[in-house]
């Protein structure tokens, strides 16, 4: 007979600043009310800017794109604790976490719709290019970071990933190779629910993925995603570790997307609508805006005003993403390398038509 596993000699206990109803239930982090205030605004053009980015899409004015309603927490308060010259490594789905960073929303207006822009930050953006393929981006990150410890810098780096990217193999070298190394970078894990239509159960068998970090000998924490201070204060906490030369970090973020996995996906065909409106209770702006209305830093009409704010910066970001000038057909041989290969130069030599056709 198969010997029973053994319990864990501890257990992860959620780390919660915010309930559900915005009453304080766990330690503030150390933020003055400006910052907060400032958390909040972020959250709210993210959710305004992929409202619209979706009705884009649905009018054929993008191309496929990957909703964040929902995780704006998640992204806003972990991007907050980074440093202007510290680097993101972002997925499709990280607008919000970018847009805090630095990223313009022209440009994630301009990732979906195939534009190059949309995928270089300004030169005084630290972001990595958007990954699309699951994980891959988790071993640059570690290289990165590691790179700069080996210059003596003290630097944090962070990167995001879902609940699905646990199961591939690049998590796990990454995860690997920054434990050995002690690579100062934070992995932050949107456990969003759900990897497409695979839910969390049938992911992973582990009581939790911020466990799996014991694994690879770095710390790992269980975060509520739905509370941007409680993300706040874990992750810069995490990059202070990081800075300090102690090594790397699993950030479990447990939030939920309220969309589609993308516009391509039906959610409807494997969840439910009782478990929507259930998560629909634990929306990371309502409960934001209803500790700071406790507090008096937030009223109806500093809410009017935001709103009206956020449609206007959206909609200025929309006018300039449509409005820019098209990309050369040839850019894509002249962005892989500083200096083109042979085959590259061949490649675009006989891509480029002869003139007249």
């Amino acid at each position: 007979m198969a010997k029973a596993v053994p319990e864990r000699a501890h257990e992860f206990a959620m780390e919660q600043v915010l309930a559900p109803n915005g009453r304080v239930v766990g330690d503030l982090p150390t933020i003055d009310d400006d910052t907060m205030r400032s958390l909040y605004r972020k959250m709210v053009i993210a959710r305004v800017f992929d409202q619209r980015a979706l009705n884009m899409q649905r009018q054929g004015r993008i191309g496929t794109y990957a909703p964040v309603s929902g995780q704006e927490a998640a992204q806003v308060g972990s991007a907050a604790a980074l440093a202007a010259d510290e680097w993101m490594f972002p997925t499709y789905r990280d607008y919000a976490a970018m847009y805090m960073h630095g990223m313009p929303l022209r440009r994630l207006i301009q990732f979906p719709m195939g534009h190059p822009d949309g995928a270089i930050a300004p030169s005084d953006v630290a972001i990595y290019p958007v990954s699309i393929s699951i994980a891959s981006h988790l071993p640059h990150a570690v290289g990165a970071a590691w790179a700069s410890r080996l210059l003596g810098e003290h630097r944090g780096f962070i990167t995001y990933h879902g609940d699905g990217a646990t199961s591939e193999g690049d998590f796990h070298e990454a995860m690997n190779f920054a434990g050995v190394f002690k690579a100062p970078v934070v992995f932050v894990c949107q456990n969003n629910g759900w990897a497409i239509s695979v839910p969390r159960h049938r992911q992973t068998a582990a009581r939790t993925i911020a466990q799996k970090a014991d694994g690879y000998g770095v710390p790992g924490v269980l975060v509520d995603g739905n509370d941007v201070l409680a993300v706040y204060g874990a992750t810069k906490k995490a990059l202070e570790r990081a800075r300090s030369g102690e090594g790397a970090t699993l950030i479990e973020a447990v939030t939920y997307r309220l969309g589609p996995h993308t516009t391509a996906d039906d959610p409807t065909r494997y969840r439910s609508k009782e478990e929507l409106e259930r998560m629909e209770t634990l929306d990371p702006i309502v409960r934001m805006r209803a500790f700071l209305t406790e507090r008096g830093l937030w009223d109806d009409s500093a809410e009017r005003s935001l709103l009206d704010e956020a449609r206007e910066e959206v909609g200025r970001a929309v006018q300039e993403a449509e409005t820019a000038q098209a990309p050369v057909p040839t850019f894509f041989f002249d962005t892989v390398y500083a200096q083109p290969t042979p085959p590259l130069v061949r490649q675009k030599a006989a891509f480029v038509p002869e003139e007249g056709e």
